[in-house]
């Protein structure tokens, strides 16, 4: 039997998607994602932010260039990678990144700037299919 490699995030951009272009015409985009999680410690409300480095190829890089930016919320569904690099001084590194086959932006009417796009490149028919995703209260629908 194989091994599962699934990772499902829902948070904030860190920042605007990096985009670069490759030999061959291949496009990526990569961000960090901050995923935060509240708890109480002594009686303190205490919030632990993680940041994961997202890594997104071909037209789902170029759709995440339009329509992501800084702050957006969104739910994302990729797979695990590392990889190992040597820096300037030759020594080797390694960084584990979220490599994305898919997204959603999600949030209410009011926080769409532009029209909204699926992960797929298309516009949906109506906003609703987007900012259904979180109710009035900001619970998330899972």
């Amino acid at each position: 039997m194989s091994g599962i490699n699934k990772v499902i995030l829902v948070g904030h951009l860190g920042k605007d998607p990096e985009v670069r272009h490759l030999d061959g015409g291949v496009t990526v985009a990569s961000f960090p994602l901050a995923t935060s999680e509240t708890y109480n410690k002594d009686g303190k409300r205490i919030e632990q932010t993680e940041w994961h480095n997202i890594v997104l190829w071909r037209g789902l890089a170029e759709v995440a260039s339009k329509y992501l930016q800084k702050g957006k919320l969104v739910y994302i569904e990729g797979k695990l990678r590392t990889r190992s690099f040597e820096d300037r001084e030759k020594i080797k590194k390694y960084v584990t990144e979220v490599v994305a086959e898919n997204f959603t932006i999600l949030g209410r009417k009011s926080d769409f700037e532009q029209t909204p796009v699926s992960s797929e490149g298309t516009t949906p028919k109506s906003e609703s299919e987007y900012t259904d995703l979180t109710d009035p209260s900001g619970d998330l629908p899972f």
